[in-house]
């Protein structure tokens, strides 16, 4: 009988998966930090025989190769793939049989045009679960811009032929395993549930109850919002065959050279919760507090390649950090530094006030009061405070001048953009107010919101 043992990257809003039958076991999309699945795989006591990637990821770096070389596994790639190393090619209807395990590759166009879905049954022919990718999500579908503006189109239509080819050819029971779709920028929409069947997906998923493809086309093309910046150094990345990652701790800076590395106008990034940052932090640094969507939000904020130094409380928090930022390749940092922040700073410490949007509507259209909106585009379009400026978070280091002058409120939807944006404000001399509070409490305030087409 085959098990699934799903692991969990919520940070990036992805899942891989290890598939065995007691004795053997395939592993599908692997994150770079590939200990967790060797982990997981002693403990069970099995053997990886094979490591499968549905698609040269856009959101992350992957671990396949690594894991691969690391096990004398064979690594199976999607045959259209060009890639810079041996691997396996994964063809439409090829036929793997490991152990009692038999995988069968489905040419699944659409996220990527080699995708790949990895069809699971037992040696006897019964299938069992399918692994999706970015193709059919719980849902949703894997978004389709990524690759080129001018194949949007045809992904998009790959796309729902894709997963309509899956609907018709596996039956009802077959569960189904998206790597995308928690939380991650490569789903097209958002998903629903943590779980789900074909016979499920038949009755919930965009492409399956969308009878009309150009209708389908519209709808997920209206969906496609922005996604990070960083998302376009990942498939050469993972084309060229990215190495196993260190996650040793980053070289140790001292006070003196982190205060003279703030003073040169280099990065350095604050992990503290964004609270805690906006008490008191060393003036020059910016916020991106450790947590889940961390290492999103850094490679979306922060310039690819700069050097970076991180500061946190602990040595803890900064191995954290480092094992998060691997896996989208940042793996080489300037330096890290650990401890007491006031004494870091030596005197050169700032702060701004955080506030509720309770506060900001006492204060809402008096003179010197600025509304920073730091959402996405398509967040801003579907509705604002009005008279508000916007500026998307990770445009603000580039475009501070643009803010008008005054006290500078800063929003997103939840505070932890927000934080950054306000630390990228104080960094620059701004006088920043963090609004650290949810989007929904805007209106059940009394602030006046502009819909979509522009009225209060």
């Amino acid at each position: 009988m085959a098990e699934i043992v799903t692991i969990e990257t919520p940070a990036l809003g992805d899942r891989s998966y290890l598939v065995h039958d007691a004795e053997v076991a395939v592993v599908i999309d692997p994150q770079r930090d590939i200990d967790r699945v060797l982990d997981a795989a002693e403990a069970l006591g099995v053997r990886v025989t094979h490591v499968l990637e549905t698609h040269l990821h856009n959101d992350y770096v992957t671990g396949g190769l690594a894991l691969a070389q690391r096990l004398g596994a064979a690594y199976v790639v999607p045959e259209g793939d060009q890639v810079a190393f041996d691997r396996v090619p994964a063809r439409d209807g090829d036929r793997i049989a490991t152990g009692r395990l038999v995988v069968t590759p489905v040419h699944t166009p659409g996220h990527t045009p080699n995708h790949m879905a990895y069809v699971v049954g037992e040696d006897g022919g019964r299938q069992v679960a399918v692994f999706t990718g970015g193709s059919m999500l719980f849902g949703a579908v894997g978004r389709t811009d990524l690759v080129a503006d001018e194949r949007t189109d045809e992904l998009t239509r790959a796309q729902y032929r894709s997963v309509r080819r899956l609907a018709t050819e596996l039956p009802d029971e077959v569960s189904v395993h998206p790597t995308h779709g928690f939380g991650s920028f490569c789903s097209a929409t958002k998903t629903s549930g943590d779980a789900s069947t074909i016979g499920q997906e038949r009755t919930q998923n965009l492409a399956l109850v969308t009878e009309d493809e150009d209708a389908f086309v519209q709808q997920l093309l209206a969906g496609l919002g922005a996604y990070p910046s960083y998302y376009v150094h990942m498939g050469a990345l993972n084309a060229a065959g990215p190495e196993a990652p260190d996650l040793s701790l980053p070289q140790e800076v001292d006070a003196e050279e982190l205060r003279r590395r703030v003073a040169a106008g280099e990065w350095v990034v604050d992990l503290r919760q964004r609270q805690a940052f906006a008490r008191l932090h060393m003036a020059g640094t910016v916020s991106i507090e450790i947590g889940d969507p961390f290492a999103t939000y850094f490679g979306w904020t922060l310039p690819w390649h700069a050097p970076v130094t991180l500061v946190g409380d602990s040595r803890e928090q900064v191995a954290a950090a480092r094992r998060q930022l691997v896996r989208i390749g940042v793996d080489h940092l300037a330096g890290a530094a650990a401890g007491d922040i006031e004494e870091m700073a030596g005197g050169h410490t700032s702060r701004y006030r955080v506030a509720k949007f309770a506060d900001l509507a006492e204060t809402y259209g008096r003179d010197g009061v600025v509304v920073l909106d730091v959402r996405r585009p398509d967040e801003w379009s579907e509705g604002h405070l009005a008279g508000a400026a916007h500026i998307p978070f990770w445009e603000l280091a580039d475009r501070v001048g643009e803010v008008p002058d005054g006290e500078v409120w800063v929003h997103c939807a939840s505070g932890f953009r927000a934080s950054i944006a306000s630390s990228i404000l104080d960094r620059a001399g701004r006088q920043a107010v963090l609004i650290d509070d949810d989007w929904e409490q805007a209106r059940d305030v009394g602030l006046p919101i502009a819909s979509p087409t522009g009225a209060a």
